[in-house]
């Protein structure tokens, strides 16, 4: 399983498991053992283990058990010299140890429940360096003591051989325990070196091969640090905890340093755009989810959850066609029966504050090992005081287990990644580990299975072909959030039927305020046994996943939604053929680094504010400041026209359908429509209180944004065929906005219009009802642009805050940020890349799901301040601060 990765750097049979919570190894001595409780002296040679609250005597002899002494059951520890000692000639000194209980690990070398040996007993250990003995007893007794007192003694430091850039002591986090030495961090590597040399003298990770690092909440404290050398594996190299925030932080932004991008590379919000346009799976985004909410497969109080998502355990086929098949993801399981839930309500409300409804979690240790035991047992032992549970209440079934979930009334557990992953091993007995016998006579042996799948890799196979199935990947979000999402807390959880004990949320309590340690440890094994919640990571409804269509579809009678089947059908007969021009345009996209300048010229005499282009190509349209409409002809490579209508800045223009209208707005509150054929000024419109300064038009409506705080719905009717004939505006709308609104922007449908404003706020309108769908303040300045992606899921957006902002349509949740260096003044985008012009004058080819920049081209000698791109994205224009207009052509690779 995974969280063992960090388990086989040793051979031994000792373990860190089998030390108590908050227990440490210290150190190790070779040495013999006698017992005086029979007639015959019994030597065995073996390795003493001295921890802070036991001694552990592990034999060579792998046919003896494993010795486990706690201090606290040891009456007498003494020095006895040469005379006294019970082993033969020659006699040399030895360790005599009273105790009233010897725990009995692993014996004949079979990992089976510990026996525990009650009474008055003697035991003496002889080291091999026998001028060492005294100073190990004085070691112990002071132990002994510090266990009486139920306090822990501070480790002396250990340093690594070579200067550090920082050193600290830490603790190196495993499943269920942890082990105590130093981190040291140079210029080229870091360094854990434990206290006790185990598992080995010293670790080491070279900073070269990090790829992720990650802030851990340990024990809901903000104290831990994983790192990872992978980019996938969901197990780190190591995992460390802190004894200060601050020193966890300086080690975690100094190797940050080492990582490009690290800050804003691995966040939710990239990861999300990515799972969302499909280039994650579902298992990959849940894994980067769980990581980024702090679970890791080193901590079992907090390792990765993953949902049921399957509720037919019975059928002898699999029908991932029908959603019957498939369990409600938008209910937590303890609401997924209606009766037992009504029983959980019924006692909810009785409940004095703070209430609850579930009185145990979806995720802990206990659950994480019910599923691993057999991979697992020590770690199961370990924490059940080295015992295994009772055998009917084992994982004996996969079909049981659901059902248990579905009607127990204390069962409400999710699943772990390794049902979704490729090692059958936790499913199987391979081990051959005596679990008990349940109550029909029947050994505990490998994990039953559900009609459906034939053996242990058959069913993994399906379950993950389930998790990646359209009707998961359509409703998946609802699930994340309940997990991760704005449904784990407050009233949104209350209504969800998903609120657990207070115990289990991130900040419900704070153990370092406690000041009794048997209370604080009390407190602490409470929260870490009872389960925790995953850190929330977003506060907005999850947006749905981009699927693409399927066939073989059937409706279950108990569901409205269809459902996809496993692989895309043949399409309908309306759209069997490919649609080139969309074929063009990914080609063009995938190709846009090889932009190439044709030529430039320097028409205007202050900045270019608009850019529209001819229907032909032939004709170049651009608005300046410096208050004039220019016409340039691509063939003759010069400007043909110039036409100013006001003493006030153009601020942007476009062309009509009709292909003879070229329409401007002003800083003079007017819009001016142009006549190409007759080269003149067709018609004003004043439209509004304050400068017009963007404008959109889709069929007959003309939509207009200004800095009064409204967008203006337009009908524009011409009274004539002819183009001189002046035009009948009619008012539809009036979209109030609580600041200037500086850009907007209508999606390929023209169902849709966006807006941005100079307060930072976004807004999204039904152009249909001129109601407002969303509005985010996602930017801390003014709004340079907006537009919708191709397929109008997404609207991107620039600002004065140097940001682009991806937002989800559907939730009105952002869902992508990228801190550029600059400002961003406008773009062209295709859901994916972003070909934007900033500050510099230069063009970024930005790639959104990774948040890099894949190109940088240069262009202007000042901001560039407009953009345009053909249909097919084979031509691009820009204009500049510098008063210039640059012709660009995407050239073939």
């Amino acid at each position: 399983m995974a969280f063992l990765k960090t388990q086989g750097r040793t051979k031994e049979r000792f373990s860190l498991l089998l030390l108590d919570l908050e227990e440490y190894y210290f150190e190790q001595h070779t040495a013999y053992y006698a017992t005086t409780s029979s007639n015959k002296e019994k030597k065995v040679r073996g390795s003493l283990k001295v921890c802070s609250r036991s001694i552990i005597f592990d034999p060579e002899d792998l046919t003896e058990p494993i010795l486990k002494i706690t201090l606290r059951d040891c009456k007498k520890i003494e020095f006895l010299d040469r005379e006294n000692n019970p082993f033969h000639e020659p006699r040399p000194s030895a360790i005599s140890i009273l105790c009233v209980q010897v725990i009995y690990i692993k014996e004949s070398n079979v990992i089976a429940p510990y026996r525990n040996e009650r009474g008055a007993k003697k035991v003496s250990f002889q080291l091999e360096g026998w001028s060492k003995t005294e100073d190990v007893v004085q070691t112990l007794l002071q132990l002994h003591r510090a266990s009486c007192l139920e306090k822990l003694g501070d480790q002396t430091a250990m340093s690594v051989a070579e200067k550090p850039h920082m050193e600290c002591a830490v603790e190196m986090v495993m499943p269920l325990v942890s082990n105590p030495g130093h981190v040291c961090i140079t210029d080229e590597s870091l360094y854990f070196q434990p206290l006790n040399g185990y598992p080995e003298q010293v670790i080491q990770i070279q900073l070269h091969r990090v790829r992720r690092i990650y802030k851990r909440r340990h024990g809901l404290r903000p104290l831990g640090l994983e790192v990872f050398c992978t980019e996938n594996d969901f197990c780190s190299d190591i995992y460390l905890k802190f004894y200060k925030t601050a020193d966890r932080d300086e080690i975690y932004y100094y190797i940050a340093t080492f990582l490009e991008n690290h800050v804003t590379e691995h966040t939710a919000e990239s990861y999300m755009l990515q799972w969302q346009r499909g280039h994650l799976s579902n298992y990959q985004y849940l894994l980067h989810l769980n990581n980024l909410a702090d679970r890791s497969c080193n901590n079992l109080s907090q390792y990765p959850v993953f949902p049921w998502v399957i509720s037919d355990y019975a059928s002898e086929r699999l029908d991932l066609t029908n959603a019957a098949t498939f369990r409600d993801l938008s209910k937590p399981v303890g609401a997924l029966n209606r009766e037992r839930l009504d029983q959980l309500l019924a006692r909810y409300r009785g409940m004095p504050e703070p209430r609850f409804m579930y009185g145990s979690h979806y995720s802990s240790p206990g659950y994480v090992l019910f599923y691993l035991v057999r991979v697992a047992p020590e770690h199961m032992l370990c924490l059940q005081n080295g015992r295994y549970d009772h055998a009917d209440r084992m994982f004996n079934s996969i079909g049981d287990t659901w059902k248990n979930c579905l009607e127990g009334a204390t069962d409400f557990k999710e699943l772990i990644p390794e049902f979704y992953g490729t090692d059958c091993g936790f499913l199987e007995n391979k081990l051959r580990l005596d679990l008990g016998r349940r109550q029909n006579g029947s050994l505990v042996g490998d994990v039953v299975l559900p009609p459906w799948a034939s053996d242990t890799g058959d069913f993994l196979q399906k379950h993950r072909t389930a998790l990646e199935s359209q009707y998961v990947s359509e409703h998946l979000h609802e699930w994340i959030d309940l997990v991760f999402g704005f449904k784990q807390r407050g009233g949104e959880a209350l209504a969800a039927h998903n609120v657990f004990h207070p115990l289990t949320y991130e900040g419900g309590i704070d153990c370092d305020s406690i000041e009794d340690p048997d209370q604080r440890i009390g407190m602490l094994t409470q929260i870490l046994e009872f389960g925790q919640t995953p850190k929330q990571l977003f506060t907005t409804p999850h947006p749905q996943r981009i699927t693409p269509r399927f066939h073989n579809i059937t409706r279950s009678p108990s569901s409205n939604s269809p459902v996809g089947d496993l692989s895309p059908a043949s399409q309908s007969e309306d759209s069997s053929f490919e649609d080139l021009t969309e074929e063009s345009r990914k080609l063009a996209w995938a190709n846009m680094g090889n932009l190439k300048p044709i030529s430039s010229h320097k028409i205007h005499k202050e900045a270019v504010t608009g850019i529209a282009v001819s229907h032909d190509g032939s004709a170049i349209f651009s608005t300046s400041q410096d208050t004039t409409l220019k016409m340039f002809s691509k063939e003759l490579k010069d400007f043909q026209r110039s036409m100013s209508f006001s003493n006030m800045a153009l601020s942007s223009c476009l062309m009509l359908a009709d292909g003879k209208t070229v329409v401007c707005s002003s800083w003079d509150n007017h819009v001016y429509f142009y006549s190409v054929p007759f080269g003149r000024r067709q018609d004003t419109l004043m439209g509004h209180d304050d400068a017009v300064s963007k404008m959109c038009w889709f069929d007959d409506r003309l939509y207009t944004a200004s800095w009064d705080s409204t967008v203006k719905v337009w009908q524009c009717a011409s009274d004539g065929s002819s183009s001189h004939k002046r035009s009948q505006f009619q008012l539809l709308a009036e979209l109030e906005h609580d600041a200037g609104v500086n850009t907007i922007g209508l999606n390929p449908a023209g169902t849709l219009l966006v807006s941005g404003c100079k307060d930072g706020a976004v807004t999204i309108w039904d152009t249909s009802s001129h109601a407002t769908l969303q509005q985010i303040h996602c930017h801390t300045g003014t709004i340079h642009h907006v537009a919708f992606s191709p397929d109008s899921r997404h609207v991107l957006s620039v600002g004065a805050d140097s940001c682009m902002k991806v937002t989800d349509v559907q939730t009105g949740m952002v869902i992508s940020t990228v801190k550029a260096v600059e400002e961003q003044r406008c773009f062209c985008w295709d859901g994916n890349l972003v070909l934007c012009g900033g500050q510099s004058g230069d063009l970024l080819l930005w790639d959104l799901l990774s948040n890099t920049v894949i190109q940088r081209i240069p262009a202007h000698s000042g901001a560039v301040t407009a953009m345009w791109m053909s249909e097919l994205c084979s031509t691009v224009i820009t204009g500049g601060d510098d008063r210039q207009i640059i012709l660009w052509k995407l050239l073939s690779p």
